[in-house]
């Protein structure tokens, strides 16, 4: 067999970070400037939430489906009416003239969420394995950087734009991004032939909906509501009905095989705490930064003041991703991740001793940087480690999935601490940012337990062949190692 075409992979890399970065960017971006949108189009703050939680569902919804569909129809194809269908979801926003609109464009630009495991896909199937690690490592990171970069850019833009600006900007990005899909990436050759499993997606759709619902939705409900429970009940049912159905059909959406690989659930659950602690730290530190300093602990910055504290958490994001991937290539996807979370933990912890100097704050954002740029980027390699190419897609959107909810989890339960431990006027209590740190580095520290389950290489290999995974990855280097010895 001819070796496959590699030109340009330079661009093809470009174009994929482009792409992410604009889904990342406008998963963050609107979040600090909900106030404003519902000034703006006088909507309430229970109705303008759904710009967040539509896009939210979106993702969570058609990430599964639409990397299975990736694997099966080619990946280069459903990457460009991803990106299509992000473009037009960017415009629709930028020119909204109401709520309904918005939300709308809003679902449609979660449907982008799929960009990470294509993109994940491609660079598997298109550039040499000793690229892969580190290729992956940046694009994860990428995700990362891109939900930074849109909490710090927000203020910013808002003030001295409109709220209409927080989607032309990602547009011009979004174009490029898909111009470069169309004429700078080639198809993949690797396949899965098959049919989508209609029934599952459907079923899997609601277990989503119902459960994403519940928690986005708990605080302003209330947690012990009847819609809260039900929502919950049904999406947990949906679940159990999901999983008995794939492993049944012939040709699942999601193969229940790959989840019996400690490789596989064990960086989910890694994926599950970091998305969690992520957001926690997105939410946290702004608030105490923007409190007022006559409170005795807050910093009295503004928004724009404040979100230029999280740059330092962005630029070791940068540099982390792609080490993650050179220790990929020598040890293994578990060291790093190992490392990362264990950062993560330290980052939380930090200021939950002590938050009342700056430089504390600043010594958080960058541990959480470093870790969370270890972290993200090892995840990737160890799916891509642990499955076949065929199947890197549905491993990938699970992978995905399991982070998304994380962070709705995280962003649910930080705002509910930070709502309970409040003075008579509205303001957090010292008490509340202690709790909440507190709670992140537990998030952290069930991530740190997971990433121990993590098998080495040759047991990680020999796991999947005993699932009957066939088609397994070439080998990493550590392997080979072991194999000679």
């Amino acid at each position: 067999m001819s070796e496959p075409r590699r030109a340009n992979s330079t661009l093809l890399v470009l174009y994929l970070s482009l792409g992410g970065l604009a889904f990342a960017v406008l998963q963050s971006l609107v979040a600090p400037a909900l106030s404003t949108i519902g000034r703006d189009l006088g909507a309430s703050t229970a109705d303008v939430s759904w710009i967040l939680t539509a896009y939210l569902l979106s993702a969570s919804v058609l990430t599964p489906i639409l990397g299975r569909l990736g694997d099966m129809v080619g990946k280069r194809r459903v990457l460009i009416g991803v990106l299509a269908t992000l473009l037009v979801g960017t415009l629709l926003a930028a020119i909204a003239p109401n709520l309904m609109v918005l939300i709308v464009a809003r679902a449609l630009q979660g449907a982008a969420g799929a960009i990470l495991p294509l993109s994940i896909g491609i660079v598997r199937d298109e550039l040499p394995r000793e690229k892969v690690g580190v290729t992956v490592g940046l694009l994860s990171a990428i995700f990362g950087v891109g939900a930074g970069v849109g909490i710090v850019a927000a203020g910013p833009i808002v003030q001295h734009l409109s709220w209409h600006w927080l989607f032309w900007l990602p547009l011009v990005v979004v174009a490029v991004a898909l111009a470069g899909a169309i004429f700078g990436i080639q198809e993949s050759r690797v396949r899965t032939p098959g049919r989508l499993d209609v029934l599952g997606a459907g079923i899997l759709s609601v277990a989503l909906v119902a459960l994403l619902l519940a928690i986005s939705k708990g605080q302003s409900w209330g947690w012990g509501a009847a819609s809260t429970v039900v929502l919950f009940v049904v999406g947990l049912v949906a679940l159990v009905a999901f999983v008995l159905v794939e492993r049944k059909v012939r040709e699942p959406l999601v193969d229940m095989r790959l989840m019996k690989l400690r490789g596989v659930w064990a960086t989910d659950v890694v994926a599950l705490g970091l998305g969690f602690a992520m957001f926690g730290t997105f939410l946290l530190i702004p608030t105490l930064l923007q409190l007022p300093a006559a409170t005795g602990y807050g910093f009295g910055k503004s928004v724009t003041q404040s979100g230029l504290f999280l740059l330092p958490t962005v630029a070791t994001m940068v540099v982390f991703g792609p080490i993650a991937g050179l220790l990929d290539r020598r040890f293994g996807p578990k060291v790093p991740m190992f490392l990362g979370v264990v950062l993560v933990v330290v980052s939380f912890a930090l200021p939950a001793v002590g938050h009342g100097a700056i430089w504390q704050m600043l010594a958080s954002g960058i541990l959480t940087g470093a870790g969370i740029g270890l972290a993200f980027a090892a995840m990737s390699n160890a799916i891509i480690e642990s499955v076949p190419a065929t199947q890197t897609g549905e491993a990938t959107s699970v992978n995905t999935i399991a982070r998304t909810i994380g962070s709705s989890i995280g962003t649910a339960v930080v705002a509910a601490v930070i709502t309970s431990h409040s003075t008579p006027q509205g303001l957090p209590t010292d008490d509340a940012f202690t709790y909440g740190f507190w709670v992140c580095a537990g998030a952290g520290f069930v991530a740190v337990l997971a990433s121990l389950a993590l098998p080495s290489a040759r047991r990680r290999h020999d796991q999947a062949v005993a699932a009957g995974v066939e088609d397994l990855p070439p080998e990493p280097a550590e392997l080979h190692l072991i194999h000679n010895k």
